[in-house]
């Protein structure tokens, strides 16, 4: 019996390790996501604008490209900082 309970001592500590590495990537994506949004308000905010009011099949392609590209960038930064953070608590 006391093996059943040491395994549910370990799953406990493995279900929290779990927890806080996704709470640490939700944060972090969190920033990132946030950062973009301003990044592109500030870089592109008037040129998108124009964009919008004058050509909207453009302005359409433009945001769906933006969208993608965000997906892509902030999951390789994401995934980098994890890998760092990782390797150096490990």
């Amino acid at each position: 019996m006391s093996a059943a309970i040491q395994g549910n001592g370990q799953m406990k500590r493995e279900t929290a390790t779990t927890l806080r590495a996704f709470l640490v990537e939700l944060a972090i994506y969190a920033v990132l996501v946030v950062a973009y949004f301003f990044a592109v308000l500030h870089f592109l905010g008037d040129w998108l604008f124009q964009l919008q009011q004058h050509h909207h099949v453009v302005y359409a392609a433009v945001a769906i490209l933006l969208i993608i590209g965000q997906a892509v960038a902030l999951e390789s930064v994401t995934s980098l900082l994890l890998r760092i953070i990782r390797g150096r608590t490990e």
